[in-house]
């Protein structure tokens, strides 16, 4: 079977944590590129053809929905964020088309790129996940984010959707649906987690 490359693909973007590690308040939040980290990551997803973006914001989740970078975006407001990230996977995935395909992606990727987005999207198969991955010093190749969930399996996705895990339940237990493409040379993949990884909102 071919790269399916003629269905709607829905970006949800997992924007919900307060960067506590960080100690600079929610990580949607943070000065990036002239704007706000949440706004730059949402058009990234849009320009690399998502038909729509839906957010989910959690801490500063007032602060967010104002945000003028925003507007064409589905704002989604989960109030337990706190609980860990599987409750904003579930709040994403149902805010977008039942049709379409969803694209989970992390606010807290600042290398991500219309580039890499489109990337997937050509590679996407039906009844599949297709999800970027990169090279380790090792020279290993590793499953990261984001990761394209076929509308098919999008319900089972969101079901083993539980605290911390967001959808690693759901991969873990269908090793066989996933094709990793190879992102290495767009990004690292790497996150914002900690003040040492500050610099790479410099980029």
């Amino acid at each position: 079977m071919g790269p399916q490359t003629d269905r709607r693909t829905t970006a949800v973007l997992l924007a919900a944590g307060a960067g506590t590690r960080l100690g600079r308040g929610p990580k949607a939040l943070l000065p990036f590129r002239g704007r706000t980290l949440v706004e730059v990551q949402a058009e990234m997803l849009s320009d690399g053809g998502a038909r729509h973006v839906v957010v989910v914001a959690g801490a500063g989740r007032e602060r967010v929905r104002e945000l003028p970078g925003l507007a064409g975006c589905t704002v989604v407001e989960n109030s337990g964020w706190a609980d860990g990230m599987g409750g904003s996977l579930k709040l994403g995935i149902a805010a977008a088309d039942p049709r379409d395909n969803v694209l989970i992606a992390l606010v807290d990727q600042p290398g991500m790129s219309p580039g890499l987005v489109a990337r997937l999207l050509a590679a996407h198969q039906s009844g599949r996940v297709t999800a970027a991955a990169y090279r380790g010093p090792d020279g290993k190749l590793r499953r990261g984010h984001p990761i394209l969930i076929d509308s098919s399996l999008r319900a089972e996705a969101a079901e083993s959707a539980q605290g911390d895990a967001g959808a690693r339940a759901f991969l873990q237990a269908n090793p066989g649906l996933i094709s990793l493409v190879d992102c290495s040379d767009l990004d690292t993949g790497a996150d914002v987690d900690t003040a040492r990884q500050l610099p790479l909102l410099d980029q």
